[in-house]
C-alpha cells in the first residue's frame, strides 16, 4: 500500500526493495541514537559521523535508517527531529540488512532492508504533529514487540544474576525521573546519565539507566506515577556496587510511551488505584528506609549542622543519611489513636487487603536545636515503642502515657534520612530509620568531633534500678564515666567550658 499526499506519493515500508528508483517514504520516528564520530579510513586524521533512527508507517512494519557524513551535516540532521516526530525521506538508498551483525547494535525490525541517507542525494523533512495522519500518530503507542512478551520487575529480581547481560522487554510504570548528571570520560568526551525508577504490581522500585541524550530527553517528558512504558530490548545487569538488578537503555532499545495494549491497561488501573489508596506513598517511604543499611551510615550531625547544610544547598540537597545523638522531645501517643495509626494497603496481597501501621510525627532535639515533625513509622516505630500496633491498641490510657514518658527526653542514638521538601511545613522531611538508647561513652566520643570546645565536661545523671539518684561530672575520656553507668536508666550530656580560675583543666 502507498500513502499519498497533495504533492507526492509515498511507498509503504513493506513494499520497499533495492530496485525502486528514487523512493519516498514517510513514518513516525520511534527510536533514535546519538551522533557518534569515527576515524575516517580514507582520510587519515579526519572523522566521519553517523547516527541512526527507526521509522514506522504501520502496526506491523518499521525500518532502520542510517546516515553518514560530515559532522556539520549529521549534527544538523539529527537536531532537526526527535522521537515522536513524523519525517518524510526522499530518495534514500534501500540496502539489504547484514543479518545478525546488523541487529546486534540496532533495533530488530521485520524488514529485510535498511535505508541509507546520502548528504548529496537524500532529503529529510519533518512534519508538525498537527499535520500528521492520525493513523501515524497512533503508531507511537504500539509496542514493537508482542505486548505479552515481557518480564515483570518482580520476575527480573527473582531470577537475579541468571539474567545478567540478557536483553529483555519490560512493561512498567514510571515512579520517578532522576536529574541528568554530566561527566567527562577518560578520553575527554562528554557524557550524561539519567536514572529512572520503575514500578509495577510486583516491585515498587527498579532502576533503568539512560546514557544517551535521546532517551534522556524522552524520559524528561514522562510524568511520574502516571506514565507507563514498554521498553523493548533493554539490557539487564546485576549491579555489584548496589547489589541489585538494573536495566539499561542501549542502541537496540525502543521505548513505547503509554502503550495501548490490554496488558498496559491493567497496569494503568493498578497505577490509578494505588495512587488513590496511598500505597505508592507508603511503599516509597518504606523503600527509602530499606535502601540504605544502618551499618553504612556513620556521619554524625547536630540539628544545627543539618539546618545549615540545607540552607547552603541552594534547593538541590541530595538525601542526607546520618546519626543524631539527641532525644524525642514531642511524642503524642496518648491522645487520639487515629492520629498516629493509619490503614495501609498491602500491595503484596492479591486480595488488596489493608493493615494497620504506625505513622507518628515526633520532634527530635539535641543541644543545638530541634527538628520538628519527623516521621516515625512502620516497623521503626514498633521497635522504638517496644510494641506492635495491635499491642498498643490494647493499652489503657495510663499505660500509653507511661510509655510516652518512658521514651521522652531519653538520650538516644537516632539514625535518620533528610530530604528537602518545600511543601513540608519545615522545608525538611526527616525520616527516623532507627531510634535506640545511646551508650554515653559512644555519644560523647562522637559528639565531641562536632565541636572544638575543650576541655569538655559531661554531667552524667540518672536513676539506678533501686531509685537512688546518681550524678557525676566527667571529662571526655571513657575512664571518667561511672563504672556502674550501665545500671542508670537515663543520662544527659551538657557541654560547658570551665570558669576562669576554677582550676579544672
Amino acid at each position: 500500500m502507498a500513502y499519498s499526499s497533495s504533492t507526492q506519493d509515498f511507498v509503504a515500508l513493506s513494499d520497499l526493495h533495492p530496485n525502486l528508483a528514487r523512493p519516498n517514504v514517510i513514518g513516525v520516528v520511534i527510536g533514535k541514537t546519538d551522533v557518534r564520530g569515527f576515524p575516517d579510513r580514507k582520510n587519515i586524521g579526519s572523522e566521519r559521523y553517523t547516527f541512526s533512527f527507526t521509522i514506522r508507517d504501520s502496526p506491523t512494519y518499521f525500518i532502520n535508517v542510517n546516515s553518514w557524513g560530515r559532522e556539520e551535516y549529521i549534527r544538523s540532521l539529527s537536531e532537526s527531529f526527535r522521537v515522536g516526530d513524523c519525517v518524510r525521506i526522499e530518495n534514500p538508498l534501500v540496502q539489504s540488512k547484514e543479518g545478525e551483525k546488523e541487529e546486534k547494535f540496532n533495533p530488530v525490525t521485520p524488514s529485510c532492508y535498511k535505508l541509507l541517507l546520502s548528504e548529496n542525494h537524500s532529503v529529510v523533512k519533518t512534519s508538525p504533529r498537527y499535520e500528521m495522519d492520525t493513523k501515524l500518530l497512533s503508531l507511537l503507542h504500539l509496542p514493537v514487540k508482542d505486548p505479552q512478551d515481557y518480564y515483570s520487575l518482580g520476575d527480573i529480581i527473582a531470577n537475579g544474576k541468571s539474567l545478567d547481560g540478557r536483553i529483555l522487554n519490560v512493561l512498567a510504570a514510571v515512579m520517578s525521573v532522576g536529574e541528568t548528571k554530566y561527566f567527562m570520560t577518560s578520553d575527554k568526551r562528554k557524557g550524561q546519565r539519567c536514572e529512572v525508577k520503575l514500578y509495577d504490581e510486583t516491585e515498587m522500585s527498579f532502576p533503568i539507566v539512560c546514557w544517551d541524550n535521546e532517551s534522556i530527553q524522552l524520559a524528561q517528558n514522562w510524568i511520574p506515577r502516571e506514565t507507563v512504558i514498554f521498553a523493548s530490548d533493554v539490557r539487564i545487569n546485576f549491579d555489584k556496587f548496589r547489589n541489585c538488578m538494573t536495566a539499561t537503555v542501549i542502541s537496540k532499545t525502543i521505548i513505547t510511551t503509554n502503550p495501548e495494549t490490554a496488558e498496559a491497561n491493567i497496569l494503568f488501573s493498578f497505577v490509578k488505584e494505588s495512587a488513590q489508596s496511598g500505597a505508592l506513598h507508603d511503599k516509597m517511604e518504606e523503600q527509602s528506609k530499606e535502601s540504605v543499611s544502618l551499618e553504612s551510615i556513620i556521619d554524625v550531625y547536630t540539628v544545627e549542622q543539618l539546618k545549615e547544610k540545607a540552607l547552603q544547598s541552594d534547593g538541590k540537597l541530595e538525601p542526607v543519611y546520618g546519626i543524631i545523638y539527641g532525644y524525642i522531645s514531642t511524642l503524642d501517643i496518648d491522645d487520639n489513636a487515629s492520629k498516629i495509626i493509619r490503614n495501609r494497603w498491602d500491595i503484596s496481597s492479591d486480595s488488596k487487603s489493608t493493615f494497620a501501621s504506625f505513622d507518628i510525627l515526633v520532634d527530635l532535639t539535641d543541644h543545638t536545636g530541634t527538628l520538628y515533625s519527623c516521621y516515625l513509622s512502620d516497623t521503626v516505630a514498633e521497635e522504638t515503642l517496644g510494641c506492635t500496633v495491635c499491642e498498643f491498641l490494647t493499652l489503657t490510657e495510663d499505660k500509653k502515657t507511661a510509655l510516652k514518658w518512658q521514651l521522652l527526653l531519653e538520650r538516644s542514638k537516632i539514625y535518620f534520612k533528610v530530604t528537602l521538601s518545600p511543601s513540608w511545613r519545615t522545608g525538611l522531611k526527616v525520616h527516623v530509620l532507627s531510634c535506640k538508647l545511646a551508650d554515653p561513652v559512644e555519644a560523647i566520643q562522637k559528639i565531641k568531633t562536632c565541636f572544638e570546645i575543650l576541655p569538655v565536661f559531661v554531667v552524667y545523671v540518672g536513676k539506678s534500678k533501686h531509685g537512688t539518684s546518681a550524678h557525676q561530672v566527667a571529662t571526655n575520656s571513657e575512664d571518667s564515666f561511672p563504672a556502674d553507668r550501665g545500671r542508670l536508666k537515663s543520662w544527659s550530656i551538657d557541654f560547658y567550658e570551665p570558669e576562669a580560675g576554677s582550676g579544672q583543666m
